[in-house]
């Protein structure tokens, strides 16, 4: 019979064999050697995972998506979630306010509309039915930004729903025990 070990995390317990840990081991160390492959041709300064940014996640959502691992290793965890609609919404809005021809912004906004914004779509994001219709409307003669109140309610919700799951989730622990223990290692 396998001994058992009891962990805490805030107010909830989680029993785990010595089985599970080892294989949640393993797929915080597989995960990690992925996002390194990822991002192995970069040649910026953060080309390498660390401990210390990692641990700036946790700091806020805003740092989280600024860093290329924290915003992949979020994505991630949202996908198994079955939830990466709103990280997906909010990275093609931060795209979309970068296209300068009107013709492109206006093709854009459509697609956006299509995919995230209309009742049955896709991936239609949670945002209250006056900001669904005012974007209706926005979208006839798109702007640069037609779409912000909708993102910065899909912000809100991550910041408030899914980035503190994430904080408490399996692959963001591991992925930190995992950094933790490489760097005592040397």
């Amino acid at each position: 019979m396998p001994s058992l070990i009891v962990e805490p995390l805030n107010t909830q317990h989680f029993i785990m064999d010595r089985d599970d840990r080892k294989r949640n081991k393993n797929i915080g160390k597989n995960f990690m050697c992925r996002l390194q492959c990822m991002f192995s041709h970069s040649s910026s300064s953060e080309s390498r995972l660390s401990l210390e940014d990692t641990q700036q996640w946790s700091q806020s959502l805003e740092r989280l998506l600024e860093s290329k691992y924290g915003l992949a290793t979020f994505r991630n965890f949202l996908k198994s979630e079955y939830s990466d609609e709103n990280i997906e919404f909010w990275l093609t809005c931060e795209d979309y306010k970068k296209i300068k021809s009107s013709f492109r912004m206006s093709s854009k906004a459509k697609k956006i509309y299509e995919q995230f914004i209309k009742a049955e779509s896709p991936k239609e994001i949670n945002i209250d039915y006056h900001t669904r219709e005012q974007i209706k409307r926005n979208v006839k003669t798109p702007t640069m930004h037609c779409f912000d109140d909708a993102q910065k309610i899909v912000y809100g919700l991550m910041e408030r729903d899914s980035y503190p799951r994430f904080l408490r989730s399996d692959i963001y622990r591991t992925l930190l025990e995992n950094l933790a223990a490489d760097a005592t290692k040397g």
